[in-house]
């Protein structure tokens, strides 16, 4: 079926040496990978190698096979240029490591408009701002809203933070986080990306925050692992 839909770049490999597979999260139908066959040897065809960086938005004219399979690209068309996402050193780390995530956490192969929406938006954010330090740490406690387990915010005064059941808790449980570890990542809890400038973290608490985020991302996502990027975020970060 030929299908014209926009979509977002989560992750691209090599395959051959001439060609790419790509996997996409499309607005209308959820994710889909995609075989660009000889993509890398010709210089003068329409589809370009560099459309497939981590977090490109682009809009794809395909022909969707059965679920499960590999699918053909007939266009693509770049939406939005980005003018540092690529280029700035920190948000390119950035980009490759939320590919990386959502390359583990999103598997539908059907449409979630209000997800894509807010993939859409937040690139968009990140490319235009300079100060993106903790931006990927507001995006993974957000993401979990359409991932169906963002915390429940009625008992925040409570000592711990049960990351299994996703609620504050007076009891020690074996997954919890308390004292200084969650005095940070509650300074995350309800605000927005135009609000991140007033979260202040040094490089320890915000890597602290990560950790709590990757582990919470672990035990409510089947078959989650750690992003082998995570060591270069760490690093630029740091």
């Amino acid at each position: 079926m030929i299908e014209t839909t926009k979509a977002i770049v989560l992750n691209t490999i090599k395959y051959g040496d001439t060609s790419l597979i790509t996997n996409c999260y499309t607005e209308q139908c959820g994710v889909k990978s995609y075989m660009l066959k000889g993509v890398l040897k010709s210089k003068k065809a329409k589809i370009k190698p560099a459309y497939f960086q981590p977090l490109m938005q682009l809009n794809l004219t395909a022909n969707h096979n059965n679920k499960g399979a590999l699918n053909s690209l007939r266009d693509v068309e770049v939406l939005h240029f980005y003018g540092s996402l690529h280029s700035n050193i920190r948000k390119q780390s950035i980009a490759l490591f939320l590919g990386e995530v959502l390359n583990q956490a999103i598997k539908e192969e059907e449409a979630n408009f209000a997800l894509f929406t807010y993939l859409e938006a937040s690139f968009l954010w990140l490319d235009m701002h300079n100060e993106v330090a903790n931006f990927h740490l507001l995006f993974l406690l957000n993401l979990t809203k359409y991932l169906g387990f963002y915390p429940e915010l009625n008992k925040t005064h409570e000592t711990y933070f049960d990351l299994l059941e996703g609620r504050f808790t007076s009891r020690k449980q074996h997954h919890t986080v308390s004292g200084e570890n969650l005095d940070q990542f509650k300074k995350l809890l309800g605000i927005n990306f135009d609000n991140l400038n007033q979260v202040i973290f040094n490089a320890t608490s915000r890597q602290g925050v990560l950790s709590i985020l990757i582990q919470y991302f672990e035990l409510h996502l089947s078959g989650f692992k750690k992003p082998k990027s995570l060591a270069i975020l760490k690093t630029v970060f740091g």
